[in-house]
């Protein structure tokens, strides 16, 4: 079963502070990006990926595609000023009666049985998205007081990939550009046009780094997929 991948990388990455785009972070002297790149270059399921860089950044971005040997890039796309903007500009690139995932650049611990998964999932259903029950309890506060505890029985933490029938998500972002609504996920795009997306069970591990307290855990990964293999 085939898929092609659409991977926002465009973010600027201002909650770590670190002044340049986080992606280009080195973990175990290797960018952010290729360990994510490598997931799906080392799939045999995966046969293109559309990679959405700033626009400033897509000549260093595909000088290490080359470096690394990642040849399932087949476009590098510039994005736009928003995260649904550049997924929009990926899926431009596309074509055809398939399945595409969108799969966050800083998101570098998927792995690929979970991928799997999805793809069935979504080849029945037309959207499926990977997410984790909520562990924490969670309050709801109003005008900085707890107003009450929400029963977290039915509460997911979204992640990605989250897979689509390109048709599917394609109709959905339209929408979204002449409506001008801005959502948080691909999933929330779909939730307007009142259209069913299944929750595939992923894992904690499978973290997005967005703070510097994320670079420690993504560390202690890394670490732990080491022992793993020896």
């Amino acid at each position: 079963m085939k898929y092609c991948v659409v991977i926002p990388a465009a973010g600027q990455g201002k909650r770590m502070n670190l002044g340049k785009n986080k992606q280009f972070l080195l973990l175990e002297n290797k960018p952010v990006i290729i360990h994510t790149l490598e997931v799906f270059q080392e799939d045999s399921w995966c046969d293109e990926i559309i990679l959405v860089a700033n626009e400033k950044e897509i000549e260093e971005i595909r000088q290490l595609t080359v470096t690394y040997n990642i040849c399932k890039v087949k476009k590098i796309v510039p994005g736009g000023t928003e995260r649904q903007h550049s997924v929009r500009n990926g899926l431009k690139a596309l074509n055809g009666d398939r399945i595409v995932l969108v799969h966050d650049g800083a998101r570098p611990f998927i792995k690929k049985e979970q991928i799997h998964h999805l793809v069935e999932e979504a080849k029945q259903s037309q959207a499926a998205i990977l997410a984790v029950p909520i562990k924490d309890t969670v309050k709801k506060s109003e005008a900085g007081t707890i107003s009450h505890t929400v029963d977290r029985l039915n509460l997911w933490s979204a992640q990605t990939p989250q897979a689509f029938r390109l048709q599917t998500i394609v109709e959905a972002h339209n929408w979204a550009e002449k409506n001008q609504f801005l959502g948080t996920d691909e999933a929330s795009l779909l939730e307007k046009l009142n259209k069913p997306t299944s929750i595939v069970m992923g894992d904690y591990f499978n973290i997005k780094l967005t703070t510097k307290e994320d670079i420690v855990f993504a560390e202690s990964i890394l670490r732990l997929k080491r022992g793993e293999k020896s």
